[in-house]
C-alpha cells in the first residue's frame, strides 16, 4: 500500500498515516524522523522490530510506578531527549495486534502536545508479511533537548467524574470491549485472565463497536467509508458529537479514539482511560448488562 492509496481511503487527516513503504524509505532519516514501536508483548521488539526503531514499553516508559497515571511531563521530556527525540521529530508509531498499544503511545504522546505523531498502517504485522528486514540491533541516536512541556488532558482525556457528567446529558458513550465484557458475562477479552472489576456490564447508554472492527485481516484500517458504516450507521454517532470511548484499561479504546478523531475527523472524542477498572470497582456507579 502506497500514500496515494492511503488518500484514496477517504480519511479527514489521510497523514495521519503512513505506509509500511514509506517508513522503508525513512529508515534512515534519523535527524527527522524517529520509528517507534510499542506492543502488548513487551519482548517482541527484542525478538525483531523494523530497523533503527526504538522501543517504548507501555508499563515501563508511560505509567507512574506508584499512581495510576501517566508520567509527568518532566519524565516525558527526559525520556524524548534519551530518545533523541525533539518536539520537531515526526514519530511514526507501530506495533502487534492492529496497532493497539502503538495508538495507545500516540495518544499518551498527544497529551504532552507532541504534534507530528502518525501511525504506520497495518503495523507490525504487515511489516512481517511484506518480509521487510528486520534486526535485533538496538540503536542509539544522539540525545535531543526536550523543552518539560504542558501536559494538557482537557481535551483527549476523560475522568470519572467527566464520565458521570456525560451520562447526565446524554452524551454518546462508545463501549470498545468484547460482546463478553460488554454484557457483563466476561471482566476481560476471552482466553485472558479475568480480572481487574469487581461487577462486570457496560457504562448505561454505551454502544458496542468492538475496537478490532476498524482493521482489516492485514492490520490496516478499513476505509473512511467503511469505518462510517460502522461508527454511524451502526452505533449512530456524528462528527458533530461529544464521544467518550472506554474499555478496560483505556488502551483499546485509544485506538478507537485514533480512528473518529484522525480517520474520521471528530472534533471531540475523549479516551476514559480509567475505564472498567475502575467503573467496574466503584461504588454505586450505574452498570447495565
Amino acid at each position: 500500500m502506497t500514500e496515494q492509496q492511503i488518500a484514496e481511503k477517504g480519511y479527514a487527516h489521510p497523514k495521519a498515516l503512513v505506509s509500511t513503504e514509506w517508513v522503508a524509505e525513512h529508515l534512515n532519516d534519523t535527524e527527522n524522523v524517529c520509528i517507534i514501536e510499542s506492543d502488548e508483548d513487551v519482548l517482541l521488539y527484542e525478538v525483531g522490530h523494523v530497523p533503527n526503531a526504538l522501543k517504548i514499553d507501555w508499563v515501563e516508559d508511560l505509567n507512574d510506578p506508584l499512581v495510576r497515571d501517566y508520567l509527568d511531563p518532566e519524565k516525558f521530556a527526559s525520556l524524548m531527549g534519551e530518545k533523541g527525540i525533539s518536539p520537531g521529530t515526526t514519530v511514526v508509531f507501530y506495533g502487534d495486534k492492529n496497532n493497539w498499544w502503538a495508538t495507545y503511545a500516540l495518544w499518551v504522546f498527544r497529551l504532552f502536545g507532541h504534534e507530528n505523531v502518525v501511525v504506520m498502517d497495518g503495523g507490525r504485522k504487515k511489516w512481517e508479511a511484506e518480509e521487510r528486514e528486520m534486526t535485533q540491533e538496538v540503536p542509539s541516536f544522539p540525545r535531543a533537548e526536550y523543552p518539560t512541556p504542558t501536559r494538557d488532558d482537557e481535551k483527549i482525556r476523560a475522568f470519572k467524574r467527566d464520565v458521570e457528567e456525560h451520562l447526565e446529558k446524554r452524551g454518546p458513550l462508545v463501549d470498545v470491549r468484547s460482546p463478553g465484557e460488554y454484557s457483563g458475562e466476561l471482566l476481560h477479552m476471552p482466553d485472558y485472565p479475568q480480572e481487574g472489576a469487581m461487577r462486570g456490564g457496560h457504562i448505561p447508554g454505551a454502544a458496542n463497536v468492538p475496537w478490532a472492527r476498524a482493521a482489516n485481516e492485514d492490520g490496516t484500517f478499513k476505509s473512511a467509508e467503511e469505518l462510517k458504516e460502522i461508527y454511524e450507521g451502526e452505533a449512530g454517532l456524528s462528527e458533530d458529537d461529544d464521544v467518550v470511548a472506554y474499555c478496560r484499561i483505556g488502551e483499546r479504546s485509544s485506538h478507537t479514539w485514533f480512528v473518529l478523531s484522525y480517520l474520521l475527523g471528530y472534533e471531540r472524542v475523549r479516551n476514559y482511560d480509567g475505564s472498567w477498572t475502575e467503573w467496574g470497582n466503584s461504588v454505586r456507579a450505574p452498570i447495565e448488562r
